[in-house]
């Protein structure tokens, strides 16, 4: 449940955030009357999102034995990969995405009839939405469907809340700390589902073991326990895991990590200069 509610309220604060620079941008521009066609786009890329995820899980429903395990690594695979492209993007343009989207506002302002506003504002909103169903779904193979749902929900919950927040009270929700906070923590999530995608291909002989069980923890915590669940939804735990399951989930920690740590390193070195 907590990595759903993780994904949720990340995705839903970088929505949250999209739309209220948007609707901000309007009102320095005296253009509020545009602002429905903001909302539309935002309730098309909604009901998209929606749709486009009930047919993710209605295809991998579909798929039993073999396909079904092939279906499950490359989704969690495709899952880590674009979580891990959406976690460099943020480190590296995240403070530059107010500046871009007031300009691209700006623009779309020229179009009386809203119909940009409305374009913008929906692929903005119906990328976070796919990205969010896809990770749901990953999360869903490592979890249950009910506890993923619930998290969801508490964390789309929350995502509204902090939004309202940041907007429209004096609190001020410190986005910095958030997504570097954030970050981290997906960056656990992401290795998890890079090792139980390896996992899957594992076992329908894609991807080879290499060595079978390097060791086995499930008489301490089982995988199939509540605590081995819980660890396996969050970090990709796996009791007897296969040589390569351990060394691909090593090799992105450790990839990833040190990109991460330079980029920080990079903005702490900038940003002292400027000062």
């Amino acid at each position: 449940m907590f990595s759903s509610l993780l994904l949720s309220l990340r995705e839903g604060i970088e929505a949250a955030l999209i739309i209220g620079i948007i609707i901000g941008a309007l009102n320095k521009l005296h253009q509020e009357k545009l602002k429905p066609a903001v909302w539309r786009g935002v309730a098309i890329a909604l009901v998209l999102s929606i749709i486009f995820g009930l047919g993710l899980n209605y295809i991998g429903m579909e798929f039993s034995g073999q396909f079904e395990e092939v279906f499950e690594g490359i989704a969690m695979l495709s899952a880590a990969a674009l979580l891990t492209w959406m976690i460099l993007w943020m480190q590296r343009r995240g403070s530059e995405i107010q500046r871009e989207l007031e300009n691209k506002t700006a623009r779309a302002t020229l179009d009386r009839n809203g119909s940009a506003l409305l374009i913008l504002a929906f692929l903005a909103v119906c990328r976070e939405g796919v990205e969010l169903t896809l990770f749901l779904m990953a999360a869903r193979m490592a979890s249950d469907s009910i506890s993923v749902l619930v998290g969801a929900a508490m964390g789309l919950g929350g995502a509204i809340l902090l939004g309202w927040m940041i907007f429209a009270t004096t609190h001020r929700l410190n986005l910095r700390q958030f997504f570097q906070t954030t970050n981290i923590l997906l960056l656990f999530f992401a290795a998890g589902l890079v090792a139980l995608g390896v996992h899957e291909l594992n076992e329908v002989g894609w991807v080879p073991a290499v060595m079978e069980n390097i060791w086995d923890f499930n008489h301490i915590i089982s995988d199939q326990s509540e605590v081995g669940l819980i660890l396996k939804a969050l970090f990709g735990y796996n009791g007897n895991p296969s040589l390569t399951e351990v060394l691909a989930y090593l090799s992105y920690f450790s990839v990833l990590a040190t990109i991460l740590i330079k980029y920080q390193r990079r903005q702490m070195k900038t940003k002292a200069v400027v000062v």
